[in-house]
């Protein structure tokens, strides 16, 4: 999923005082081929880099399309099965989304993925004929995770978990700042955010949602908005997507589970309010494959879910629409 979230404001030093026995430290770095920063409230500036770094390299070790040696990757060329737990449970999610969505999100895109040009490959040579035949091994209903933590899928199929991974990485970091007493923080992984409790003199967390541009803009977001207790995670078609050379049509990188073909649509990005991020990630995902009008139904539909679309209207113009619960925090 592409990542378009930033922080508000940036913190020069790495531990900050905010007052009298209290910190603010920020942990920042590489993962995953993109950014993370985490920014929590301590009474001692206590870091905790090593235990972050090796959260992240597990799930990289698991569910990397680009680490050939991953769980994942193996999986992938037809070898054994057998999943460890990270990777288990991102399965187990991602189906009950792809049945909540009915398979909308849909992780067995991956060969599909591939041959558009958006996933660990080269661009193959597209046609309807080839995306049938990656239709007729793709499908959520035709994978299963057994109770041994095995795959039951048909021979061909691969598993695609770019729009579920990342977000299930900030669950994991949170996770660990909760098990260490620390409630009040703000992780944020390629984009992907989850906050909880507040900053510095009991002020929300303020984060913001990019201009759906092709370049990052001096003045880029779109709305800023108080963020707790809450994870987002956005996705959008606006700033990766391959342009046909001889054709000139630009193709989005979300591909639609069920005519195999990107998706083409006036919603150029859809934010998502959830309790988890891994959730928040596969839904976003989810809402930009059904498209602005479905979304919209859908998305009302959902109680546990808040929504923030931005679309171009017939004139090209851009617009905006978000649920009840999603306005309220908006600044």
């Amino acid at each position: 999923m592409l990542r378009l979230l930033s922080f508000i404001s940036v913190l020069s030093l790495l531990i900050s005082c905010g007052g009298p026995d209290e910190y603010i430290v920020t942990l920042q770095g590489n993962t995953q081929g993109t950014t993370y920063k985490i920014l929590y409230v301590v009474d001692q500036p206590i870091r905790y880099n090593e235990a972050v770094d090796s959260i992240l390299f597990a799930v990289d070790r698991s569910m990397s399309a680009w680490n050939p040696h991953s769980t994942l990757s193996k999986v992938n060329r037809g070898m054994d099965s057998l999943l460890d737990p990270l990777f288990q449970q991102v399965i187990k999610r991602g189906l009950q989304v792809s049945q909540m969505t009915n398979g909308a999100f849909d992780m067995t895109v991956a060969p599909l993925v591939n041959a558009w040009g958006f996933g660990s490959m080269e661009k193959a040579d597209v046609d309807s004929a080839y995306v049938d035949s990656l239709l007729g091994i793709s499908g959520y209903k035709r994978l299963h995770l057994l109770s041994s933590g095995r795959l039951h899928r048909p021979d061909g199929m691969q598993i695609d978990v770019n729009a579920i991974a990342q977000g299930y990485s900030v669950d994991l970091v949170a996770d660990y700042l909760e098990s260490k007493g620390i409630n009040n923080y703000l992780i944020e992984i390629g984009g992907e955010m989850r906050a909880n409790g507040t900053k510095f003199g009991n002020n929300s967390w303020v984060v913001g949602i990019d201009k759906p541009m092709e370049t990052i803009q001096e003045e880029r977001f779109q709305i800023t908005l108080n963020l707790d207790t809450m994870s987002l995670a956005t996705s959008g078609n606006y700033r990766k997507f391959i342009v046909d050379e001889e054709t000139g049509i630009k193709y989005s990188h979300t591909i639609d589970p069920h005519t195999g073909y990107p998706v083409s649509d006036r919603l150029l990005s859809a934010t998502i309010l959830s309790p988890d991020c891994m959730t928040a990630d596969a839904v976003a995902t989810a809402c930009m494959v059904m498209g602005l009008d479905n979304a919209k139904v859908w998305v009302q539909e959902q109680p546990e879910f808040e929504a923030y679309f931005i679309y171009s209207d017939l004139t090209g113009d851009l617009q905006e629409w978000w649920t009840p619960g999603f306005e309220k925090r908006k600044r």
